[in-house]
């Protein structure tokens, strides 16, 4: 891992974004020690607007809290893909929801069903955190138990249980499958 990763989120409001890297920072600074900014943005719509939130995670103090090579990208909806998509440079990790995202046109570009996995869960609001999951298991931006522990206290009690399958599903499809000899 860098001394600085930048990792945006997109999709539409609504579905978590803010709160998926508000957990993620969450995860890095509080549990992780290390140092996180994350910044937001709305489109003029509150709910079902264009929304984005990046999150620099980096061993030192961040000079510059502005997401300009990201990473990773993880892409949560159709206009979010074509809004964001293009930040990606050449080496960055995307991931989408493949059920709401067109399949990428580029290498480093991994799907996950994270809406239908959290309907299936009984909680389509949980894809977020499905895909918080996914990038644990995906990615070395953020220790996976201290992404879990930030995700299992950000939300409320009778909603942990739920929420700790939606990560552990998310995770769980996001590592490489094993090779067996």
């Amino acid at each position: 891992m860098s001394d600085r990763t930048e990792i945006l989120f997109a999709g539409f409001g609504g579905q978590g974004i803010v709160l998926a890297a508000t957990i993620l920072g969450r995860a890095v600074a509080i549990h992780e020690g290390r140092h996180a900014v994350q910044i937001q943005s709305y489109g003029p719509e509150a709910r079902g607007g264009a929304c984005s939130a990046s999150v620099v995670v980096s061993d030192r103090p961040v000079d510059y809290p502005y997401v300009r090579d990201p990473g990773v990208v993880v892409l949560m909806s159709r206009a979010a893909a074509e809004k964001y998509g293009g930040m990606a440079g050449p080496g960055a990790v995307v991931l989408y929801d493949e059920d709401l995202v067109p399949r990428p046109d580029r290498a480093g570009a991994h799907p996950i069903p994270a809406t239908r996995i959290a309907a299936g869960l009984g909680a389509r609001m949980a894809a977020n955190v499905v895909m918080l999951g996914f990038l644990a298991g995906r990615t070395d931006a953020v220790d996976p138990d201290a992404l879990k522990r930030a995700v299992l206290e950000a939300v409320p009690a009778k909603h942990r249980s739920l929420n700790e399958k939606a990560f552990l599903a998310g995770m769980t499809h996001g590592r490489p499958l094993e090779v067996h000899a």
